[in-house]
């Protein structure tokens, strides 16, 4: 009995070093202590990224609508996504966005131990760098999750974490356009990162309409409060 109950003590405090980088998630906790890990960056700049592409459904309407505003962002990738379509990870690059790796699948590392884990980031990372010809920075979890193995396989591969200090909820069945820039809007900073959604491969059904929707006049904010909006490139991270 007592050598089954140091097993199970053992089990327990392994899973909870594991999980333990999973608190990060929430938001307030994370701005306050880790503005680093936030996105918070110069004061004067704003970066807009978006996670779960390419998709050839609704990636393109997005650099279309970015190149009419002349504003580039941040695309952190998946890989399972990026395989299907890697024109478009070569026409983000093209057009003078920023991309990144959000992993091979969009499933939550806390299931997931330290091997699967490094090598669904290594090989979502190896795919963007060989059909976009540049070596990603950045790497964000999938639902904002990291683990201690997602962090050490991001050091491994030299990518930094970086999550966001702003999101619109977009994914969300019941999102609209103006739900969508009411939320970014309650928590837009200057210094800040926003998270929207470039495909709905993980979210409700044409939810991506919404995000499209909602961009212009979200830019119009930032901009209307004398900030720059850009990739993480550019907000001195």
């Amino acid at each position: 009995m007592k050598g089954s109950r140091i097993l199970a003590t053992g089990a327990a405090l392994t899973l909870a070093a594991h999980a333990a980088p999973a608190l990060t998630s929430i938001a307030p906790l994370r701005r306050r202590l880790l503005p680093g890990l936030s996105g918070t960056g110069l004061r004067n700049h704003v970066a807009l990224t978006f996670d779960d592409g390419p998709d050839p459904r609704s990636t393109p309407a997005f650099l279309d609508l970015l190149r009419a505003q002349h504003v580039r962002a941040t695309f952190f990738l998946l890989g399972n996504m990026l395989i299907r379509a890697p024109q478009l990870g070569a026409e983000l690059v093209a057009a003078g966005h920023e991309v990144a790796i959000h992993g091979w699948e969009h499933r939550c590392l806390i299931a997931r131990g330290p091997r699967a884990t490094y090598d669904d980031i290594a090989r979502a990372r190896d795919l963007v760098a060989a059909v976009t010809g540049r070596q990603p920075q950045w790497y964000r979890p999938p639902y904002g999750v990291l683990t201690t193995a997602a962090l050490n396989a991001a050091r491994r591969l030299d990518l930094a974490p970086v999550l966001w200090t702003a999101w619109g909820r977009d994914w969300e069945a019941r999102a609209t356009p103006e739900s969508v820039l009411a939320t970014v809007a309650g928590r837009l900073r200057g210094g800040g990162t926003v998270l929207l959604h470039d495909s709905d491969c993980t979210s409700a059904p044409g939810s991506w309409r919404r995000t499209l929707a909602a961009l212009p006049e979200l830019i119009d904010d930032v901009r209307g409060r004398g900030l720059r909006i850009g990739p993480l490139a550019e907000h001195g991270h």
